[in-house]
């Protein structure tokens, strides 16, 4: 009977969800919150973060630009060529130009960087509530784990800046350490791997901890890229789904561990967060459908065959061509792609990158054409990311968390933003009702 009951309420969603797309158009709704020409509604103002993909003139017509994301006004390509030059690792600096607005200087640098990675270690009591966490989902988990944090702030609602920063520092330096014991557990009780709980060393960066409590080797050339993919996603904008999320919930005046919370949940969902893992189960398609790896001819008929929804998943996608807002170029891509080069000559993995090139340089026409009637498209980060976590060695159910383990640093900075100096006012859109006739209650012994 209560599957029966079940049945029927699952099959009342379709009459009582479907609503018709003519009513979107009329009422102007902005379905995603998208203009008709694929831009983002403006909902806000923000001095963090900033992509820039297309240019924008005062009658509102856009023209497509090569891609830019700049970090409180700086470019990011910029700053990851320094940390190349230099030789050093760049995500605490990162962290600390998002929090602060400021780049620090080498004394304010240290003194951050110490103290992110002196509040990596969890104490034991919340290791074993971590460890207690079970399931098969590590994004599950962290968001389990975040709420579970607010057992351990002595005054979790206080929402003074000194504590708000306080807090953000803390949730930025535990994210590695929670994740990296998250997945040694799933490990350990999927498929009974030794349990190793290892403490972060204070000598060491923030991305090689992460590396060092996941499974202890790594190479130096391992961590700098680890280090780098993090720059390159610690922030992208108010806009996108997971950071305007953190905003919503913080505009309520919730706690800090709720709204980062739903933040994590939002980036769970596979189309803001997965694509990496989109990218990387299409390329074991292709990997095992395209038999010569160098055949340009025999590679643009299987993605023809794929746009064409007659082959791999039949959702007729490329995944990790095009992006929401970049069009022209993703300038995050051409940074990753110079790493990927020299990680994959370390691991003898050329022939991989290779195939994993030509794939790009056949699809991105193919796309443009069919989904974007001639407008340019372009690859994007999560094209590459997956196989570079691949060549360092991070499993693919971390492909989302290291993503979180990145972006937690935008996350804060916007949620710092909203409940300081936007009003405290509440964000809520309106939905207009649709439904045209109003029902008479009939009572219960009469139905």
């Amino acid at each position: 009977m209560e599957q029966e009951l079940i049945q029927k309420l699952a099959g009342s969603i379709e009459q009582t969800a479907a609503i018709d797309a003519e009513l979107f158009r009329r009422y102007g709704v902005k379905r995603g919150l998208r203009n008709e020409d694929g831009t983002g509604v403006l909902v806000g103002l923000t001095k963090i973060g900033d992509v820039v993909g297309y240019t924008q003139d005062d009658q509102g017509r856009v023209t497509p630009a090569p891609g830019r994301l700049l970090y409180r006004g700086y470019d990011v390509s910029s700053m990851v060529q320094a940390f190349i030059g230099e030789q050093r690792f760049g995500f605490e600096e990162v962290a600390y130009l998002l929090l602060s607005g400021q780049l620090p200087d080498e004394d304010e640098l240290g003194q951050f960087r110490q103290m992110v990675i002196e509040q990596m270690p969890l104490s034991h009591e919340a290791i074993m509530s971590i460890l207690a966490l079970r399931g098969t989902n590590v994004m599950n988990i962290l968001a389990r784990s975040v709420l579970e944090l607010y057992n351990y702030d002595p005054d979790p609602e206080n929402m003074s800046q000194q504590h708000t920063m306080e807090q953000s520092i803390r949730l930025i330096s535990c994210f590695p350490t929670i994740i990296a014991y998250a997945y040694n557990e799933l490990r350990h009780q999927t498929l009974k791997m030794p349990l190793h709980i290892r403490l972060p060393k204070p000598e060491l960066s923030l991305a090689e901890n992460f590396l060092y409590i996941l499974r202890k080797t790594y190479t130096e050339l391992d961590a700098r890229v680890l280090d780098l993919l993090l720059v390159l996603q610690a922030e992208h904008g108010g806009g996108n789904n997971s950071a305007f999320t953190v905003r919503v919930t913080s505009s309520t005046m919730t706690d800090i561990y709720s709204s980062i919370a739903a933040g994590i949940g939002s980036l769970k969902g596979p189309l803001h967060g997965g694509a990496n893992l989109a990218v990387a189960s299409m390329m074991d398609y292709l990997h095992e459908a395209v038999q010569n790896w160098t055949d340009a001819e025999e590679v643009r008929a299987c993605l023809q065959r794929i746009l064409s929804k007659e082959a791999y998943d039949g959702k007729g996608l490329i995944y990790g061509i095009g992006h929401a807002v970049y069009t022209i170029s993703d300038p995050r891509v051409e940074q990753i792609r110079m790493l990927a080069g020299q990680l994959a000559a370390e691991k003898g993995r050329t022939d991989e990158l290779d195939f994993l090139d030509l794939v790009a340089q056949e699809a991105v026409p193919l796309v443009s054409q069919a989904k974007k009637k001639g407008a340019p498209v372009s690859i994007n980060l999560d094209y590459y990311s997956g196989f570079l976590y691949d060549l360092i060695g991070i499993p693919r159910e971390l492909y989302t968390p290291m993503f979180a383990m990145a972006r937690i640093v935008g996350w804060v900075a916007h949620r710092i933003e909203e409940i300081n100096f936007s009003g405290r006012r509440i964000i809520r859109p309106a939905y207009r009702n649709v439904l045209t006739n109003e029902a008479t209650y009939v009572p219960l012994s009469q139905r």
